[in-house]
């Protein structure tokens, strides 16, 4: 049982249960909570309960205050909650490309260290494969291995089919249940086509439809439009259906009109965009080779993030089995070897630790041409390192075909296709040609990547330990702290703050100012331990010990970030008087919100004593209060 565990079940259930809850966020120290009745909640069993400081009921949300430890509680309510339907978006965010994005990192994300791991086992079958011969390729330890591998790239689209439901906010499983149908094995090995192929082909009550060669595994576009479509039906059949029957009739309804949709209309349409883009690329290699490579070698990552690239395998294989050695797929050859130099400029660069500890299996990943780990987690979101690897990839491409590169059979990927480059006779130029552009490509992404830069994510969070153990000259506490005003404007006791949680000292004692200037300073040498994400609260930790909150406004959290600038990252050491946040009192106030800065210390029990300022007006810098230590 986790550490808050218990408390997170006593929450949830006197808040009514997570049936009552629309949506949980949470601010720098309580829960927020979106019910759908708040008089269902048991507000005062709440506010006595222990692990609990108080409610408050402010700005359309029901909120817990916790404490500093708001994040590790709310991990257990998100689990005791399981997934909610989300509510309604009240807009898109960002440009079409930037909305993009998000959905696709959000559908991949998760599952993106088992698309490393798959990538590194392919990687290892074919290191055994190549070091070991054919007679290994043979044997049924290949036969595992390889499976290992390739599993979770044939059966890729359960896999978004869970991710991608739940990103449109419908029922995770059922996405499942519809890519499923998609991968089921008759459909995949050809057998269901076949057994009715004399008969006139495959129908669906007299509706003619057809399936891909190869089925709709390893697809991407297939299951992501049929997730989206299957969510919005979803929605509309909650609405109409009573509750008694919702359990079963909302998923038999949404598989019933989802799954023969997208082998009728869905599917097709994908397998008509792949048949015209495979078209339109032979056309282009007609009409002029380089000007083919530099395209293919653009788009190919595009390409593979869709599931489209499959498109040109079909031309590759008939020319392979034809005895012809074919140039098709040769300019995306050096491509993977680009955005694995992108992703090592994101690992070395990036202060982020979760984002460096994911850069490493994509960047092995890479190494063995599996680069979807590397696109969806890492490039594509930071979106810079995602063009460069698109342009030097359309680079090499363009040199790739004028050095007339052919393949003369089907080779592995990243390292492991230069076999395919050797001819019948034994000539290895195009193998040798391979690896020196590959070379190329690999440096070229790593430092366009490195010298253009990416907007870096914060450090993940420290704990209150690590904080205090983290800095250089550590010392014990002193007999007193004294914390200078982070801010100009005017002094205000604690208690006339305008939210209860900090006027009632819940959370420990300190003072309000109301602020003059919008510009927020150290107020000690210390450390930034925590940053909330809209930059309207954050944590320091001072080289003695003292734990103070700064919060910008009363309720700013719910502007999600407008008018807030952050100068610090969480992590980062900070001296009196440097610059942390700045902020826009006027546009905050026009919002209808408080600007009221709360500065409170959090430890307040490890303190015999804390005197305020008794002057009216501070400037920033001037001696707000002094704790004096317990002995």
């Amino acid at each position: 049982m986790g550490k808050y565990e218990k408390l997170a079940e006593n929450i949830v259930r006197e808040i009514g249960g997570k049936e009552n809850v629309n949506s949980l966020t949470n601010c720098i120290t309580r829960l927020r909570f979106k019910l759908k009745d708040e008089s269902k909640a048991n507000t005062e069993v709440l506010k006595n309960m222990d692990g609990v400081v108080t409610v408050m009921q402010s700005g359309g949300q029901y909120q817990v205050v916790i404490g500093n430890h708001v994040p590790d509680v709310k991990k257990e309510v998100d689990a005791v909650l399981g997934v909610l339907e989300p509510e309604t978006d009240s807009g898109p965010k960002g440009n079409l490309f930037n909305q993009f994005v998000d959905i696709i990192s959000n559908i991949f994300q998760p599952i993106l260290a088992p698309l490393s791991a798959a990538g590194m086992l392919k990687g290892v079958a074919a290191v055994l494969s190549f070091a070991l011969g054919a007679e290994f390729a043979a044997t049924s330890t290949y036969a595992v291995l390889n499976a290992m591998g390739d599993g979770l790239f044939l059966l890729l689209p359960i896999f978004i089919g869970y991710t991608a439901m739940n990103k449109f906010g419908g029922s995770p499983f059922v996405g499942m249940m519809i890519a499923s149908s998609l991968v089921y094995t008759g459909f995949i090995d050809g057998s269901i086509a076949g057994q009715f192929a004399e008969s006139g082909g495959l129908d669906f009550f007299g509706i003619p439809f057809s399936v891909p060669t190869a089925g709709y595994g390893s697809t991407v576009m297939p299951i992501i439009a049929s997730t989206a479509f299957a969510a919005f039906i979803e929605k509309q059949l909650r609405k109409i259906l009573p509750d008694v029957v919702k359990l079963f009739l909302v998923p038999f309804f949404v598989a019933l009109i989802t799954i023969p949709l997208t082998f009728l209309v869905i599917g097709p349409v994908m397998n008509v965009a792949s048949d015209v883009l495979g078209s339109g690329l032979i056309s282009i290699q007609t009409f002029s080779p380089i000007i083919y490579g530099a395209v293919l070698g653009f788009a190919w990552q595009i390409l593979v993030m869709f599931g489209m690239h499959w498109a040109l395998i079909p031309f590759v294989i008939i020319a392979l089995s034809q005895g012809q050695p074919t140039a098709l797929l040769s300019p995306s050859g050096s491509v993977s070897f680009a955005q694995t130099g992108a992703v090592l400029a994101v690992m070395l660069k990036t202060k982020n630790l979760k984002l460096k500890e994911l850069s490493i299996p994509a960047f092995i990943s890479g190494i063995f041409g599996v680069t979807e780990p590397a696109i969806y987690g890492i490039t594509l979101p930071k979106k810079r390192p995602f063009w460069v690897s698109c342009v030097v990839g359309s680079i090499t491409g363009a040199i790739t075909m004028a050095l007339g590169i052919q393949a003369y059979q089907m080779g592995g990927l990243g390292i492991f296709r230069y076999t395919g480059s050797i001819s019948p006779d034994g000539d290895m130029k195009f193998a040798i040609y391979s690896m020196i552009l590959d070379a190329a490509a690999l440096f070229a992404g790593f430092g366009l990547a490195w010298l253009l830069g990416f907007e870096d994510d914060a450090p993940t969070a420290m704990s209150k330990d690590e904080a205090k153990n983290s800095f250089v000259g550590h010392k014990k506490k002193l007999d007193k702290t004294e914390v200078l005003a982070p801010l100009a404007g005017k002094v205000l006791p604690l208690s006339e703050a305008k939210d209860p949680a900090f006027a009632e000292g819940v959370m420990g004692r300190g003072v309000v100012i109301e602020p003059t200037v919008g510009e927020v300073v150290a107020p000690f040498d210390g450390t930034v331990m925590t940053l909330f994400p809209t930059n309207h609260a954050l944590g320091l930790i001072s080289n003695d010990g003292m734990e103070l909150l700064i919060h910008i406004g009363i309720d700013t959290v719910q502007l999600e970030g407008k008018y807030f600038e952050a100068l610090v990252k969480q992590g980062d050491t900070v001296k009196k008087g440097d610059v942390l946040i700045r902020f826009d009192i006027e546009a905050i106030e026009n919002e209808g919100y408080s600007t009221q800065v709360p500065i409170i210390i959090t430890n307040t029990p490890d303190y015999a004593d804390i005197i305020a300022t008794d002057a009216l007006n501070v400037q920033q810098g001037a001696l707000l209060t002094t704790a004096i230590v317990a002995n």
